[in-house]
């Protein structure tokens, strides 16, 4: 008996053209969804990361002074019976790492992040430069 060849391409390729539009995005897409935010005092980071909480991010910067998100979840749903074995069980992992390269103007002392709602918030302070003063003592000759 020959082994069948079989192929996963049920969908001639005429179609992918019109699967793969901003419509129609691919659907094995996983990493969250970033938003950057400037204003005069800051840059502000929002990480989309419904049903993750605050224990399951470390938000560090690295030697090189870039900003490193990273992200990990387990989440396994057991269902107890001494009586019985398991015909069903249910587990997810997560797991992202983003590294965003900080500009020039960020204080890296005054980064602070925090989760609610489903979003990771990181807040980049700009540094604050002082500008020289323009008076002065004019001496007349």
């Amino acid at each position: 008996m020959m082994p069948v060849m079989r192929t996963n391409s049920w969908i001639p390729s005429v179609f992918n053209s019109f699967f793969d539009t901003e419509l129609m995005p691919k659907v094995n897409a996983t990493a969250p969804a970033i938003n950057v935010k400037e204003s005069d005092k800051a840059y502000t980071v929002e990480l989309a990361a419904p049903g993750m909480k605050k224990e399951d991010f470390n938000v560090n910067i690295n030697d090189e002074g870039n900003l490193i998100v990273k992200m990990e979840s387990k989440n396994e749903k057991k269902e107890e019976d001494k009586t019985a074995r398991y015909l069903r069980r249910e587990f997810s992992y997560t797991k992202f790492e983003q590294t965003l390269i900080l500009p020039d103007d960020v204080n890296k002392e005054l980064i602070a992040a925090k989760v609610e709602n489903g979003v990771l918030t990181v807040e980049l302070p700009k540094l604050v430069e002082e500008k020289a003063k323009v008076s002065r003592q004019i001496d007349i000759a």
